[in-house]
């Protein structure tokens, strides 16, 4: 149920929100039974981001469903993070993400690749800016739980340059040991 975003000129944040894309990934109908019958309410699950390696997601309730965008919408911007992206458009290595029953599965792929995603993945592949990846969900296919465990994967990204950092080692160093163990000889 992914929506193509479309950009922002109005807002808060002025140049910064114009130049941000959101996705509507899920609407939910609710209806609470009362005396009268039943009121509907919506809840809407929206990922935003500015397609250079910013991105968020955001959940908003109303009884109304452009109501119910737009709190999400300003949840998402209020939630974004960054994330290090190899040459702009792939991620640097594996990762694993878990919420709840939802688990993903996120690599790196070739240029030319695509985004190879599921739903709720490919939205946020989309928002995020990475143009060629390999995600599986595995166990949900819930929307919220699949969006969470994406997320959980993307905060344990890391660029060679952090890595580098951390160790108080040289990004040549780092990148080094990308080599595969029959090309390194033993010394």
């Amino acid at each position: 149920m992914a929506r193509e975003g479309r950009e922002r000129g109005e807002g808060r944040g002025g140049d910064r929100s114009s130049e941000l894309v959101d996705k509507l990934v899920h609407i939910n109908r609710v209806a609470k039974v009362v005396k009268g019958g039943k009121r509907f309410g919506f809840a809407a699950l929206v990922v935003v981001g500015d397609q250079k390696g910013r991105v968020g997601f955001g959940h908003g309730k109303a009884r109304e469903v452009p109501e119910a965008i737009r709190k999400a919408t300003d949840s998402a911007k209020k939630s974004m993070v960054r994330i290090p992206l190899r040459e702009g458009r792939t991620l640097h290595h594996e990762v694993y993400g878990r919420h709840g029953a939802g688990k993903v599965v996120l690599r790196p792929a070739p240029v030319g690749t695509g985004i190879i995603a599921g739903g709720p993945l490919r939205a946020v592949f989309g928002a995020l800016g990475v143009q060629d990846v390999v995600a599986k969900s595995v166990g949900t296919s819930n929307p919220y739980n699949m969006v969470r465990a994406t997320f959980d994967a993307l905060k344990g990204e890391y660029s060679p340059k952090m890595i580098a950092n951390k160790r108080g080692k040289s990004v040549a160093e780092i990148l080094a040991t990308r080599r595969p163990a029959a090309e390194i000889s033993p010394e």
